[in-house]
């Protein structure tokens, strides 16, 4: 299988840099600019994802794409826009026209952002997008639906939560994805049988979860990171953070007290 991975200079792409190519030998990175220290066995395509005739070039030949690419926080409307917004749908109708049968879309936690941390729920959620960031992942799973369903692509799209050697704070308890853990959600994007389109939550094995994520499991993930293994230091450090009174009710934690203006006062299921 011949994989194109966009954002490749980008922080989840570099640590995938190391962890796919024992696993997919053909793996084609892609960014707007070189990752760092490319290695002579590298194969790289340079492509801006707001050009399509660029990202036209990247694609072809390719079976399957994983999207890490676009603009990876919140931004100005015009920035996400080129990046996340016409970027993916670039992406998207340049896979359907070169015949790319698979695509794992990079989604976000910050699509469900502004629903409470007292509520726990799958994949089927109504979104509530935390910030212009969150807006453009929604759209990129509700783009990956319609050309799963349309024109027939294998689509998976991740809502990662946050990916690191280990969570660092308490929200990140119940957001945290081991590294080796993502590769497992992006072998099933790749390899599961049967696949039409799916949402999953890319998280570890973490107690505090804010999300069901048995679907994922149900398709064969069996995540080993486990972020209680590291709760007493998150506590510690979650005790020199600053209190936020509005990120600190929502999934979403920064992203939704980011330009809040809203002036209504949180729900008591919100508390």
């Amino acid at each position: 299988m011949r994989i194109l991975m966009t954002g490749a200079s980008g922080g989840i792409g570099n640590r995938l840099r190391k962890l796919l190519p024992p696993i997919y030998k053909q793996l084609v990175l892609s960014d707007i600019r070189p990752p760092e220290c490319l290695a002579p066995f590298e194969a790289f395509i340079q492509a801006d994802l707001s050009d399509f005739s660029s990202v036209m070039r990247a694609v072809a030949g390719m079976d399957a794409i994983v999207h890490l690419g676009g603009y990876s926080i919140e931004g100005p409307w015009q920035t996400i826009l080129q990046s996340n917004i016409i970027g993916t749908y670039n992406v998207f109708e340049a896979a359907r026209r070169n015949g790319v049968k698979r695509v794992v879309f990079a989604s976000s936690n910050h699509v469900v952002g502004f629903h409470p941390r007292t509520r726990k729920f799958g994949a089927d959620i109504l979104p509530l997008p935390d910030s212009r960031y969150g807006v453009s992942k929604a759209f990129g799973e509700s783009l990956g639906a319609l050309y799963a369903h349309k024109y027939g692509l294998r689509v998976f799209c991740i809502r990662i939560g946050n990916v690191g050697n280990c969570p660092d704070n308490e929200r990140k308890l119940s957001i945290w994805l081991k590294p080796e853990d993502l590769v497992s959600l992006i072998r099933i994007g790749l390899e599961q049988e049967g696949l039409v389109f799916e949402v999953v939550y890319g998280i570890s094995d973490n107690l505090r979860a804010f999300w069901d994520n048995s679907r994922a499991r149900e398709l064969g993930y069996l995540p080993n990171g486990k972020a209680e293994d590291f709760a007493q230091e998150a506590l510690e450090r979650q005790l020199a953070l600053p209190h936020d009174e509005i990120g600190d009710l929502f999934q979403g934690g920064p992203f939704c007290s980011a330009e809040f203006s809203a002036s209504f006062a949180p729900s008591p299921g919100q508390k």
